[in-house]
């Protein structure tokens, strides 16, 4: 099978394509034929910024060869999503079946790859802002995979302004076009807060301008890898509060309100409240373009590999 990797941290430039065996299923596991792979800026940051090079995770969504032993809930044949933790970029990839799920009959491969990982984290990151019907809500990466769902859930959650944070002015019609009422470059001086709840998907630098546009008693969702530091005194004056959020936590910890979580982003799916957006579904063997996209933040929803 064809496998992408890399054997030193660096840019777009240091991935390669090789031959590999195809892997086997272990206890509790599922070979997938890959059919979409899903490339998010935390995969991207830890090829250029990682203490050394390790195989690729991501979200996967295909068709299952084979289950391993003990598994009782998928049998081979049935089209299923979930999260590979070990090359992922691949034309056969193993999920666990506790991050696994079945795609609809309806729904293609790419859309699911561009829903339900990025649509559960939007979800998780909304759920722990503790948000509330009238309230106003800022999304940095506003235009990004989960961005654009968190967008929807924001408008759909009754918020009364909707506000999308991005990197350049070319994606402000796009995120209009989501859902956004109004839209703020990161450069700007001003983010033309206060806001109720920041769901923040960057980090780093962003959050000191993030934390300032916090309204008192505001509430800032963090859920990137992009790391940052916050003063305790700017959450103090503003009786303010930052919380970080993680889906693994959910999905290893709380089961039950993962599934639920899962079907009804299903639902919302089929009732039109979200709608998937996909910048581009790129050549598996042409994974360093995918990942320049994302490093240069050109992208208009989720970059898709397809094998």
């Amino acid at each position: 099978m064809l496998r992408i990797r890399h054997e030193v941290n660096g840019g777009p430039e240091v991935l390669f394509a090789e031959e590999a065996d195809v892997p086997a299923a272990g206890a509790g596991e599922l070979l997938v034929r890959v059919e979409a792979v899903g490339v998010t800026l935390p995969t991207v940051r830890k090829v250029r910024e990682g203490r050394e090079p390790v195989p690729f995770g991501g979200e996967v969504a295909g068709t299952v060869v084979s289950t391993g032993p003990g598994v009782t809930g998928f049998r081979a044949g049935e089209r299923v999503t979930g999260l590979c933790f070990c090359d992922a970029y691949a034309e056969y990839a193993v999920l666990h079946t506790a991050m696994t799920s079945r795609i609809p009959a309806d729904a293609s491969a790419v859309e699911a790859v561009a829903l339900v990982r990025s649509g559960l984290v939007a979800r998780g990151a909304y759920e722990a802002a503790r948000a509330e019907p009238g309230e106003s809500v800022l999304v940095t990466a506003a235009a990004s995979a989960v961005g654009t769902l968190a967008l929807q859930y924001a408008k759909a959650g009754g918020a009364k302004r909707v506000v999308a944070a991005v990197s350049s002015a070319d994606k402000a019609d796009f995120v209009r076009g989501l859902g956004a009422d109004e839209v703020v470059l990161y450069g700007d001086a001003d983010w033309r807060g206060p806001y109720d709840v920041i769901l923040d998907g960057v980090g780093g630098d962003l959050l000191g301008p993030a934390v300032r546009a916090l309204a008192t008693g505001g509430r800032l969702v963090a859920f990137s890898s992009g790391g940052g530091t916050v003063e305790a005194y700017e959450l103090l004056v503003r009786g303010a509060s930052m919380i970080g959020f993680q889906m693994r936590a959910i999905a290893t910890g709380k089961p039950a309100l993962y599934a639920r979580w899962l079907r009804e982003l299903w639902q919302l799916r089929a009732a039109g409240t979200l709608c998937t957006a996909v910048h581009e579904e790129i050549p598996l063997a042409e994974a360093t373009r995918a990942h320049a996209l994302i490093e240069q933040r050109r992208n208009l929803g989720k970059v898709v590999l397809v094998p």
